[in-house]
Formats: structure tokens, sequence, C-alpha cells
């Protein structure tokens, strides 16, 4: 898989029309993400310069689709004027700061006959959440819970993958009917879409895609309501996490981390997102313990921040050919230790959400 260092290299390469360095040395890659065979970034410039850099942000996706294993890339082209009088010292405006601080739901948007909602969220990309999430869901319904699975990551969306789905789904009675997989309800952009094409959309356009898949799907009826939605949110606190937030009363939020200081700090942020709409963090699971990453990382930070620690998992090569192969680990091998795992952790869950 493509890694970070690999893509600013490939950005590098693309220089600059006013100063002649690379984009990332001119600093004019914004929120670069790299995750599994996605990556994405925005392109900052001046209004007066859009039609300057336009070439440049197609060269920047072109250079990104040249590195091998690359799939999916998002390139957005922003250009904003700044207005700022007399400055003395940098600042958000009052409207920016407010704009920013997450709010508590004001309108109920929970998606029709859905018992739970339950987020998987990581402040950090390349944590692995898409693959607990996938695979959390498979022990939810080994349980004997009805169970979907709603993939919010509109700009690098990987559950049609993980789960072996493609597609578009069908429109019946002005509702989306989700595919089914693995017993599982499966609604995701990523089937909406080609698989090479590029997801630039603004904040606006992803948080409405994510309205219209959350309240738009079918996913349970009167008769057979759904017994939890398992929600993967896009790695961040960004414009779609915030939608959902503020949209849908949330029953709890899972966090995933790796061991490491650099990923347990951006979960720390997730943690702080939930807190502040008063969505209850109902655990964290450390992923990718072993040699590599180290441990123990993840439980020290649930100790720390108070929060249920749910366990660990290990850097085992069985989760990524099961998301390779569109069968999640829990469903292909449900007696061995991963699906014993996660086993613990959707116990551990429903009891708290009270399944």
């Amino acid at each position: 898989m493509p890694d970070r260092e690999t893509v600013l290299a490939a950005l590098d390469a693309v220089l600059d029309p006013k100063t002649g360095q690379g984009l990332v040395v001119a600093g004019l890659v914004q929120g670069l993400v790299v995750t599994d065979d996605r990556a994405g970034f925005a392109l900052e410039v001046a209004a007066a310069d859009a039609a300057l850099y336009a070439p440049i942000r197609d060269a920047a996706e072109a250079a990104l689709k040249a590195i091998p294993g690359m799939v999916r890339v998002a390139v957005v082209l922003t250009a904003e004027t700044l207005k700022v009088s007399a400055p003395r010292r940098a600042s958000l405006s009052p409207q920016a700061v407010d704009q920013g601080r997450p709010k508590a739901p004001v309108a109920t948007a929970r998606p029709a006959h859905v018992r739970r909602v339950l987020a998987v969220a990581s402040g950090k990309g390349g944590v692995g959440k898409s693959t607990v999430a996938v695979n959390l869901a498979a022990a939810f319904a080994a349980r004997g819970l009805s169970v979907g699975v709603l993939d919010a990551d509109v700009y690098g969306p990987s559950i049609p993958t993980m789960l072996g789905v493609s597609g578009a789904p069908e429109y019946i009675d002005n509702a989306i009917t989700p595919h089914v997989a693995h017993g599982l309800k499966v609604m995701s952009v990523g089937l909406l879409t080609k698989a090479n094409d590029a997801m630039i959309w603004r904040g606006p356009m992803a948080s409405q895609a994510l309205t219209q898949m959350l309240t738009q799907t079918r996913w349970g009826t009167e008769d057979a309501p759904l017994d939890i939605l398992v929600v993967d949110l896009p790695p961040g606190t960004g414009d779609v996490q915030l939608t959902l937030v503020q949209k849908t009363p949330l029953d709890g939020a899972v966090i995933v981390s790796t061991p490491q200081e650099v990923a347990l700090a951006d979960a720390r942020r997730a943690h702080t997102l939930f807190q502040k709409v008063e969505a209850p963090t109902l655990g964290l699971i450390e992923n990718m313990t072993g040699a590599v990453f180290g441990r123990g990382g993840a439980e020290a930070e649930a100790g720390r921040l108070g929060i249920p620690y749910l366990g660990d998992l290990p850097l085992d090569a069985a989760l990524r050919q099961g998301g390779d192969a569109g069968v999640p680990t829990v469903v292909s091998d449900p007696d061995g230790d991963i699906a014993g795992r996660f086993a613990g952790f959707a116990e551990a869950l429903a009891k708290k959400l009270d399944l």
C-alpha cells in the first residue's frame, strides 16, 4: 500500500508555478490524508490564482494516480480570500470560532426503525478503523442482532471492498434499499461512484451525502427494526463528523487507535468531540498491537481519559486479508482468536447499549 512518504515525494515533484518549489515545500498541501489505497488533500491558493493552479491540481492528481497501488485520489482546489484589517495577531473570527464548536443535536435525524446508532471513529487515518467497524458489525450479527453498516467516509469509502459488495443499490418507494453482505445491511457512497472517481466534494456536499445515506436508507421496518447501525466515520473531526453528531443522537462511540503517541494524540481529539456533543465514548480499542507499533499505549490513554478500554488486536495479516477478500475475519474464522476478541468487544458494547 502507498505510504505517506511516497505520497509526499510524488507531490513535491509537482512544482508550484510561483515559487518553483514542490507543492509540499511550498506549503500548498493542506489536510493530507493517506489511508490504504487512497489519498487526498486540499490545494489552497488565493482566489485570484484559481485559474493558474487548475492545471497544477490536475498534475497533482496524475502524480498520485501514478503511484503503484493507489486506487482513489481526491485533490480539492480551494480558492478563498481572507480579509484582515490592521493585523496585530492572527486569530479566528468570532463566526469561525462559533462554527468550530460542536453543538448538541438540534434536530433528530435518527434513521427510521433503528434502535441504536454506534459510531466507530479515529482521530487519525490508517489505524484500521474500517477493519474494526466491519468485524465489530459482524460480531454483533453473530450475537443474533440485526445490523447495518454505514460507510460515512465519503472521501475514501472502503466498506464495499471490505464486505465484497458493488453496484448501485435500488431506490424503491422513496428509499434506498441497502445491499446485504454476510448478514449485514450495507450502504456507502462507494456504491454510487466508480472506483477511480475522485471525490472532489466540499464539506457541505459531503455532509449532504451522509445525511441522505443515513436517513433515506431503509435500514429496518416497523415490524423488523434494525438493532444497531454501525457508522464508520472518516478520520479526523471535520464536516462529516460534525454533521453526524449534530443531526443524529448517537447512542455511543468507539475510538480506534494504534499504540504509539502520534495516533493517541488524535484519538484524544476524537474523544473531545464526542464529549462536547454529549455522546458517550463507550470504549477504546488498540489496533495493530505488537513489535512494530508497541503495546499498551491505548490502555494507558483510556485510563487517563476515564473511558473503558475494550482490548487490543494484534497486527495480524488475517485482518488485512479478510478486508481485501471482502470477508471479515469474524465471518471467515469464527472460532479463531481475532473473532474471539471481537466477540468480547461486542458483548461489552451490547451491555452498554442495552441490546
